[in-house]
């Protein structure tokens, strides 16, 4: 293989490492970006500063001062009190704690963009995505004869070609802004659920018969790599299978219950986070925060580890 094709190759890699729609490993779509912490964490907090701040933004938090974690919290309030009449109600923390959530979606497809949008006209065409993602394959297909990742590719293209289908909502085979964010994380928007439920089943599936049973189930989750005895934390998971997975006891999964799996219905994140931030807060007890309530409180939405640097390494980082 010459250094051209080398370079093509590594150029194809990694756009479908970097702008390749994937759905997260952890397969329930109800912590994104989240840290396993629980709430009883009282010493860090760090579940609270994700959900309020969000991962990157919680972690930038931590490298300032006290003084200066409390300034730009005060900050965020008055951006969180959107009737501006000088309380935050659990409605209002609950549409800040999942505005902070899509940020990061929206973020990545801003980085990703202009990668795409190859004629500049502010959209990208199924032919454009397909051209800057899988163009060297397409063009070069003798190159992949022998390679698994012409199954690879093959399996991909209609795929890709399917969800995008799903985001394109007007049918003109043009994503805006919203329905490219759509294509790249499904998970994020109702529409694409049934994309989400399908792309989950086709992963685990490996005998494809379309069902999930309980090996496939925990293979997604563990490898087993000799004959020693399953984890504890595996057998757990197993017997989660049998008790609430396979609703229907038939020893596997269908695409209704793989629905109910990944995509609960009876919990909102959003909003259990924002009442348990108030109910924690609410000196007074009257359901609302006020921002003297929550710059008391500091320490539970936002983080700080007191460090000399703090400023230096944050001082080019723009204000949430």
């Amino acid at each position: 293989m010459d250094a051209t094709t080398c370079f093509w190759l590594l150029s194809l890699y990694t756009c479908l490492i970097q702008g390749k729609p994937t759905l997260r490993k952890e397969r329930v779509h109800h912590e994104p970006e989240l840290s396993r912490q629980l709430h009883e964490d009282n010493q860090s907090h760090r579940y609270d500063h994700e959900a309020f701040l969000g991962k990157e933004e919680a972690t930038t938090f931590d490298q300032l001062s006290p003084e200066e974690s409390k300034a730009r919290l005060g900050k965020i309030v008055e951006r969180i009190d959107s009737d501006v009449n000088g309380y935050i109600s659990a409605d209002e923390l609950k549409a800040w704690i999942k505005r902070v959530q899509k940020r990061y979606v929206y973020e990545n497809v801003a980085k990703v963009w202009s990668d795409y949008d190859l004629n500049k006209d502010n959209k990208i065409s199924w032919d454009e995505y397909k051209q800057a993602t899988y163009g060297y394959y397409l063009a070069n297909p003798e190159e992949f004869e022998d390679s698994t990742d012409q199954f690879s590719f093959k399996k991909m293209l209609p795929r890709d070609e399917r969800r995008f289908a799903a985001a394109d909502l007007d049918g003109d085979l043009a994503a805006d802004r919203e329905e490219f964010t759509a294509f790249l994380h499904p998970e994020e928007f109702t529409h694409m659920q049934e994309i989400v439920v399908l792309e989950t089943l086709e992963d685990i599936d490996k005998n494809g018969d379309g069902h999930v049973d309980e090996d496939e189930y925990i293979a997604d989750m563990f490898a087993h790599e000799d004959a020693g005895p399953e984890p504890d934390w595996v057998r757990t998971e197993r017997d989660q299978f049998s008790d609430f997975r396979d609703l229907n006891k038939d020893g596997k999964m269908d695409l209704e219950e793989i629905r109910h799996w990944i995509l609960p219905q009876d919990y909102d994140h959003a909003q259990a986070e924002a009442r348990h931030l108030l109910y924690e807060s609410d000196t007074d007890r009257d359901q609302l925060l006020t921002k003297e309530e929550i710059l008391e409180n500091w320490n539970m939405f936002v983080g700080s580890q007191a460090t000399n640097y703090g400023e230096d390494l944050t001082k080019n980082h723009d204000e949430l």
